[in-house]
């Protein structure tokens, strides 16, 4: 499972001109369930963001998480983060979840990250979206379930 995380001050998506999803001080979070990914990967993702250290402390150091400054997260579903460059010059999404158990682990991952304690707002699962955000920082993490195996 794959996510970047965006630290902003404020971000919304929008679907044919209505909003749909925003936050404040918190996280933009884009998120991809890859093939083989499971509610598992979902857990993962969701116990590192809510303990990652990347919001400004008093002395404005990175050493608070989203918890700790009682941030909140927009959660968008982004298939092409799983896009294959490698050959030519068009993006290969193979190695994206299935449309339907995509829907499910990003469902997941948004509940849960909302049960973990954060406020949690969504788009809209395969719709166009059109998102804005403002990056604070900017700091953008990239984080992937699969780094490492």
């Amino acid at each position: 499972m794959r996510a970047l995380l965006q630290r902003v001050t404020e971000a919304e998506v929008k679907v044919e001109g209505q909003k749909v999803g925003s936050t404040g001080a918190g996280l933009l979070i884009l998120i991809c369930a890859m093939a083989g990914d499971t509610e598992a990967e979902a857990d993962q993702l969701i116990n590192k963001i809510i303990k990652l250290r990347i919001f400004k402390d008093d002395a404005g150091k990175m050493n608070k998480s989203i918890m700790d400054i009682g941030g909140s997260a927009l959660v968008v579903s982004q298939f092409t983060l799983a896009a294959d460059t490698k050959r030519g010059n068009r993006p290969g999404f193979s190695n994206a979840a299935s449309p339907d158990k995509g829907r499910a682990v990003y469902e997941y991952f948004a509940d849960g990250l909302a049960q973990a304690g954060v406020p949690v707002e969504t788009g809209k699962f395969g719709a166009n979206m059109k998102v804005s955000l403002i990056n604070d920082g900017p700091v953008t993490i990239w984080l992937d379930t699969n780094d490492g195996k």
